[in-house]
């Protein structure tokens, strides 16, 4: 899918490109029995206290059920239509199966309408198909990744992006994320072959700020522009650089340190997306 760009009329035209949105269907009206109505925190949590800065306003948006799991074993299903979708980078198709039920799945790139998918041990290697890894061969680029079976995908979901199997032993196989990371699955976890659709989201240009705002992405201020009161790097007589590690309000450094924490599944990583050569 392309970009679309503008005669520069104003400055911000200039540089502002969105999708083209070539085939998609539904505009702006999504199946009503799939979404639900949701309500915008602004980065508040239950006190009222802002714990995630920089959030609030954007346009309002109803949430679309997408079956992550993928558990409706055995029963093809037709692709009816491929929709945008604001709550997320990629695309999603609803699919109509036989029996009659209509879900939204998370389509992945080249899936058309008209397309039959179906999750299954023993389905096509195609996109859209859903399998667990024990049944996918070597080599296959796959997203909608499980952490635990059963749960529901969980990693691999953004736009254009896509995961790579390249080895199995006994119960567990090693997958290649986009991160870089190598990391043990248990081959009983389902995942989805292809790679997520809207490839060109990571070019796309805002062009102004207004275009962020709509997103629910307020003005994020620089901490060497503040007091001293109000940053560990403010303050200086003149403009300064801050003269120190770029770091939080609160002092945590913001650039290489490690927060991760969880002792439980450091097991399974086989090769850090931070590891070097």
């Amino acid at each position: 899918m392309s970009l679309k760009s503008f005669k520069p009329r104003t400055p911000a035209r200039r540089y502002l490109t969105v999708s083209a949105f070539g085939g998609l269907q539904r505009k702006n009206r999504p199946l009503r029995a799939l979404t639900k109505h949701q309500t915008s925190t602004a980065g508040r949590n239950h006190y009222g206290r802002v714990t995630s800065r920089f959030r609030g306003g954007g346009h309002k948006q109803r949430y679309r059920l997408i079956d992550w799991k993928r558990n409706k074993l055995g029963v093809p299903g037709r692709v009816a239509t491929v929709e945008y979708d604001p709550n997320r980078s990629g695309r999603i198709a609803l699919i109509h199966y036989a029996d009659g039920e209509k879900r939204y799945i998370l389509a992945p790139d080249g899936l058309r309408v008209g397309d039959r998918v179906v999750s299954s041990r023993n389905a096509d290697i195609k996109p859209g198909n859903s399998l667990p890894l024990r049944q996918i061969p070597l080599g296959t680029t796959i997203h909608n990744l499980e952490l635990k079976i059963g749960g529901g995908a969980q990693l691999v979901r953004s736009a254009g992006v896509a995961a790579q199997l390249i080895a199995k032993e006994h119960d567990w196989g090693q997958v290649r994320l986009p991160s870089g990371e190598i990391r043990k699955i248990h081959l009983d976890c389902r995942c989805t072959i292809g790679q997520v659709s809207n490839l060109e989201h990571a070019n796309i240009s805002y062009g102004k700020a207004g275009r962020s705002r709509w997103l629910g992405r307020r003005p994020h201020n620089r901490g060497v522009a503040m007091n001293p009161v109000d940053h560990p790097m403010g303050g200086g007589e003149g403009r300064s650089s801050g003269g120190r590690h770029p770091c939080s309000p609160w002092g945590q450094l913001a650039k290489g340190l490690k927060t991760r924490h969880n002792k439980r599944t450091d097991g399974r990583i086989i090769r850090s997306r931070g590891a070097k050569g």
